[in-house]
């Protein structure tokens, strides 16, 4: 077999060299596909620290590398910047094909995105790879950088709004809670001028009442003098009294020679009627013409200054014409100073570094496929094979046409004789 294989190297040579023909044909006619590629690791802590001081948003450089990694690999990230740079993709896809059926073969074929093993979870081996192929006359490398680019910023403003949305949402907890502490400090102050108010109320009406039974005191009072005066005007009369006098004065008294001097020791109080008749009239006609007792009692006019003091409560005064009452508020100096520092945190995103991007796509100098020299060696290889085996193929058809040429005579002998045998079994059986 080998010799007749060796017979044959011309046929075999022939294929191989035919087949290499049609792979170098093929190689130096299709459109040469090149690959960039990009890595990204995690941004510096410096870098995200701003962000994660302002204790609303953490946001960890593991966490911000695998949240840019989650926006590359998405749809529709992908399919977004697509349809943003359509000049970019002009070169992919066929004509028959519309835009959506290109991006969904670019996306499954072209781009592809690179995570290091999962078993390593230390910061110091994560990165995340992405690599781009594309045919001859396309910019792979502004394709694949200004797509990470685009993700970044894509993430930074997501950052951004959620930031936005965390601060409006403290500051209106804030506010809730400041809110609340108005409420309660107005209930209280009305309360409080409730209180006032009704305490004035009270002491007023008592005060009123005070000032009203005093003067009917003063009146019964008045009443009784009046009635005094009438007995002992009528006793002074009777007595003959007209001026003031005393008993003593009124005793009988022996003449006596010499000078005689009276002493009157007496601890106990005249009779009224001793003032004589006509002091009394004159007093019991002034207390008829009286009016008003009020004089007569100091108490009427403390009442009186007391009610005029609680015409008028200044401190419900100044309660209501309080201006700025938040300065009052208790408790609430956290709160202000909390929505003072949300107020100050920036929320803007445009220069924070989110990932450090360790390698960016170049351009490269030279495709990946087709593999030229690879091709035609493969194809020399197949072709020689396949020459092989039509050489072996040929070999063992030549080795039955002479099995079959070599069995012919043996069986043209076996057919002479057998035939007289078969023409005596014949007549035999006709017999039987």
């Amino acid at each position: 077999m080998i010799q007749s294989i060796w017979r044959q190297k011309k046929l075999i040579a022939s294929a191989a060299l035919l087949v290499g023909v049609i792979a170098g044909a093929y190689a130096f006619i299709t459109t040469p596909e090149y690959e960039v590629g990009t890595v990204l690791r995690p941004a510096a802590l410096n870098d995200l620290d701003a962000l994660n001081r302002s204790e609303v948003y953490s946001l960890p450089p593991g966490s911000a590398l695998v949240r840019v990694g989650a926006a590359l690999d998405s749809y529709d990230t992908r399919l977004n910047y697509f349809r943003a740079n359509p000049e970019l993709f002009s070169a992919f896809g066929r004509p028959d094909q519309t835009p959506e059926q290109v991006f969904a073969e670019f996306n499954r074929s072209s781009l592809k995105l690179v995570q290091p093993d999962p078993n390593k979870a230390d910061l110091l081996s994560s990165f995340i790879g992405l690599q781009l192929r594309y045919p001859k006359g396309v910019k792979g490398e502004e394709i694949l950088n200004g797509f990470v680019q685009y993700a970044i910023e894509n993430e930074r403003k997501q950052i951004a709004d959620d930031l936005k949305v965390i601060i409006g949402n403290r500051l209106a907890e804030v506010d809730a809670k400041l809110a609340a502490a108005r409420a309660a400090y107005e209930s209280s102050k009305d309360s409080k001028i409730a209180v006032l108010l009704e305490g004035d109320n009270l002491k007023r009406a008592k005060l009123v009442d005070e000032l009203k039974a005093l003067r009917v005191q003063l009146k019964i009072q008045r009443d009784d003098r009046v009635a005094q005066l009438d007995e002992a005007i009528s006793i002074a009369h009777s007595l003959g009294l007209k001026k003031p006098s005393s008993p003593s004065s009124m005793a009988n008294e022996s003449p006596s020679t010499g000078s005689v001097i009276r002493t009157e020791v007496n601890n106990q109080q005249f009779p009224l009627y001793f003032m004589g008749a006509d002091a009394l009239e004159a007093e019991r006609r002034v207390l008829r013409q009286r009016t008003s007792d009020d004089f007569s009692d100091p108490r009427v006019a403390q009442i009186r200054k007391e009610l005029l003091l609680l015409a008028t409560n200044r401190e419900v005064e100044v309660l209501k014409q309080r201006e700025n009452e938040d300065v009052f508020l208790k408790g609430i100096e956290s709160l202000r100073a909390e929505r003072v520092r949300l107020t100050n945190i920036g929320t803007d995103m445009q220069h924070l570094s989110l990932v450090n991007i360790d390698q960016r796509a170049i351009e490269p100098t030279s495709p990946i496929r087709p593999n030229k020299a690879l091709l035609i060696a493969l194809g020399l290889f197949i072709g020689g094979l396949l020459g092989v085996m039509v050489a072996i193929f040929r070999h063992f058809m030549v080795l039955r046409r002479m099995r079959e040429r070599s069995s012919a005579p043996q069986a043209l002998s076996q057919v002479i004789v057998n035939e007289p045998s078969q023409s005596i079994k014949g007549p035999t059986s006709n017999v039987l």
